[in-house]
């Protein structure tokens, strides 16, 4: 959802959270989360490295973007543009897949979700 259109005391769905369309949403599914408030405290880049394992190829870094926005929104802060994310990103992770992703190195999101 556009960020300038959430509300959190209306988050439902995981398309209710910020940059979050349906592709996102499924991916959430598929990373076995069922309702928006289970990723609070999740870490994006597990997020992220997880859903690159799941599906087998390497994702644009941008996801990881909206895997922080997403964070960042469920642990108090205002909705933010993903874009917004992509400076500390960089700063923070540098190049998030290569050869963790190959490898399928890691942290689990969640441990309880056997992501790792």
């Amino acid at each position: 959802m556009n960020p300038e259109r959430v509300v959190r005391e209306r988050v439902r769905a995981f398309t209710d959270l910020p940059n979050v369309g349906p592709a996102m949403a499924r991916d959430f599914r598929r990373l076995g989360f069922a309702h928006p408030h289970e990723l609070a405290g999740a870490d994006p880049l597990a997020l992220y490295l997880g859903l690159c394992r799941i599906t087998g190829s390497r994702h644009d870094p941008c996801v990881l973007d909206v895997f922080m926005s997403v964070t960042d929104f469920l642990a108090g802060n205002p909705p933010r543009p993903w874009w917004h994310y992509t400076a500390e990103r960089k700063a923070r992770y540098g190049d998030p897949g290569g050869d963790r992703v190959a490898r399928g190195a890691g942290p689990g999101a969640k441990r309880s979700r056997g992501l790792a």
